[in-house]
């Protein structure tokens, strides 16, 4: 799949993490090699993940073991993007029962919100994907939003790609919940348009000149070509190309993976 992209006019670029960046601990050949070209010649980037589990830290650490050294500031979670609109939603010291991982509570406290365990003390139920969940968290959560707490959720997306296979996302959690409470909640990350446009205010660009790389057909593609981004889709993650192809409108680009990506940004010489 070679396309020159060097005279596309892309000012920034977007890029998804699992499927794109790494499948679980390993990283995709090539990515560290794009992220240093985009580096050395300045063009801004963001790592934008519905990932909630870790926080901005966390996952900089995670990439650094992959050789891929950017700043914390490069990485933009629906863990945080979430805390941003609770914070404007619910007003300081709100009250939130959280399902999730640290990347989720650490975002929500660090935003001014309170963190409780006690779900009658909850204002708000924020939801993500949580590994450790249990059902009495589960159990607790749905009570809350039964007697009147309001539901968030960081995103949708059923799986989430490891070196294992796809596993149980987000998603599943929030299904859990919609079911076991009646309600449905509120979603922040991906596809919805609001997590894009919170990321371009934090890079300062414009959709016209961003490309979102994804490898999600329902959340990278739709939700950037919703929010006016050019689109690249990488077939190195969850969505085969039959599911592009049927796609409409299109993908602006499709690529294997980012390593092609590299080459058609830089030339051949760069993706080495």
């Amino acid at each position: 799949m070679n396309h020159d992209l060097s005279s596309a006019g892309i000012g920034a670029l977007f890029f998804d993490m699992d499927g794109v960046i790494y499948r679980g601990h390993a990283a995709i050949p090539g990515a560290a090699a794009l992220i240093a070209n985009l580096q050395a010649r300045r063009i801004p980037f963001l790592f934008l993940t519905n990932n909630a589990t870790l926080t901005a830290a966390q996952f900089q650490a995670k990439l650094a073991a992959m050789d891929i050294l950017v700043d914390e500031d490069a990485i933009f979670t629906s863990s945080l993007a979430t805390a941003h609109w609770l914070a404007g939603q619910a007003g300081a010291r709100a009250s939130v029962y959280v399902v999730g991982e640290s990347g989720l509570r650490e975002a929500i406290a660090q935003a001014g919100l309170e963190v409780v365990t006690d779900w009658r003390r909850a204002a708000w139920v924020a939801a993500g994907l949580d590994r450790e969940a249990t059902w009495h968290s589960l159990k607790d959560a749905a009570l809350a939003i039964r007697a009147g707490a309001r539901f968030v959720a960081t995103n949708n997306d059923a799986t989430l790609p490891t070196e294992e296979g796809e596993l149980p996302g987000a998603g599943a959690i929030v299904a859990f919940l919609r079911t076991a409470s009646g309600v449905e909640p509120t979603i922040i990350g991906k596809p919805q348009v609001a997590m894009f446009e919170q990321a371009l205010a934090r890079c300062r660009v414009s959709a016209a000149a961003t490309v979102m790389v994804g490898d999600r057909v329902e959340t990278d593609i739709i939700g950037a070509q919703a929010a006016g981004l050019r689109t690249i889709g990488v077939l190195s993650g969850v969505s085969r190309a039959d599911a592009f192809a049927q796609l409409t409108p299109p993908a602006t680009w499709i690529f294997d993976s980012v390593a092609d990506i590299n080459a058609a940004l830089f030339g051949a010489e760069a993706s080495r």
